[in-house]
């Protein structure tokens, strides 16, 4: 290697080749996916007939499209719930992490286990859980002679679907804290704790300003989850009447592409819900200028 680490002779050949499949699937499955959504979202197709060029008739179309809306709606609902959630339960997890605690090495692999779990079998699990007559929480209920709750009913649907969902997303929401928290300069807290402040102060002054970093990124990520929220919805509320009551918008676009062979249109939603992402991400970004502290 010459200086600044630059390839010589057969290590570029070698460089190139490590890279092939990489671009190969940046190419292919990333770039290409996009352009290919674009155009049939230009198209009328059913995946049966051949497409018709229909321009932008697909998006004129969702203006008017009631089923959609309510899926932005319910869409943005869920995140009001799923993002601030995610963040308050990953923080305190991180929290407990970043102590010197008995047991910690098991307490990580239980907190991150549903991170590395296969979606589908956690949301059957749950709808054990939360079944009416033999759930595991109306078990309880009955226990403490409560009386039973339809936890997937269209009216609860909604809220158990996104405990769910924090549930499985806080292991990563942790770890992102936890690294932050341990980027924390020690020296600072020993001077604090010198001039008489109190853990809470400390925590409110020190550490909590010097985590918005982790807070800015952790809350990107948990927003595009939200919006991207469909596996735990689809598992949950395959068999009850919430289904129809809390219609994500990938689960629109999933329902428009392989329920009703409606390509244009789920490829039309699919590229609004990209615009929406990218347009809350700027935002943030533009926001994250006041608030966040680098160090």
């Amino acid at each position: 290697m010459q200086e600044g680490l630059r390839p010589l002779g057969r290590e570029r050949g070698w460089l190139v080749v490590l890279l092939v499949p990489t671009f190969i699937g940046l190419v292919f499955g990333t770039v290409g996916s996009i352009f290919a959504t674009i155009i049939i979202s230009l198209m009328k197709w059913d995946l049966i007939s051949a497409p018709q060029f229909v321009g932008l008739q697909n998006f004129v179309a969702l203006l008017s499209d009631k089923l959609f809306i309510k899926s932005i709606t319910v869409t943005v609902s869920f995140a009001l719930l799923y993002v601030p959630g995610t963040m308050i339960v990953s923080l305190l997890i991180a929290l407990l992490l970043n102590r010197k605690l008995r047991g910690a090495g098991i307490f990580r692999t239980v907190y991150f286990l549903p991170a590395v779990s296969s979606a589908v079998a956690v949301g059957l699990v749950w709808s054990w859980i939360y079944a009416k007559d033999t759930g595991l929480l109306n078990y309880l209920l009955a226990g403490v002679g409560a009386d039973p709750v339809a936890w997937l009913s269209a009216r609860n649907a909604l809220y158990s679907v996104v405990i769910v969902n924090i549930w499985g997303a806080v292991g990563e929401g942790a770890i992102i804290f936890l690294a932050g928290l341990q980027a924390v300069p020690h020296d600072y807290h020993e001077a604090a704790q010198v001039d008489g402040a109190s853990s809470w102060q400390r925590f409110f002054r020190i550490t909590l300003p010097l985590l918005t970093p982790s807070i800015f990124f952790q809350t990107i990520i948990a927003t595009i989850n939200a919006f991207q929220a469909f596996e735990y919805v689809y598992v949950l509320t395959r068999g009850a009447n919430g289904a129809s009551q809390i219609p994500t918008m990938v689960y629109s676009i999933w329902q428009n592409g392989f329920r009703w062979f409606n390509m244009g249109s789920a490829s039309a939603q699919a590229l609004v819900l990209a615009a929406i992402l990218i347009v809350l991400t700027l935002i943030y970004n533009q926001l994250q200028k006041r608030w966040v502290v680098y160090e």
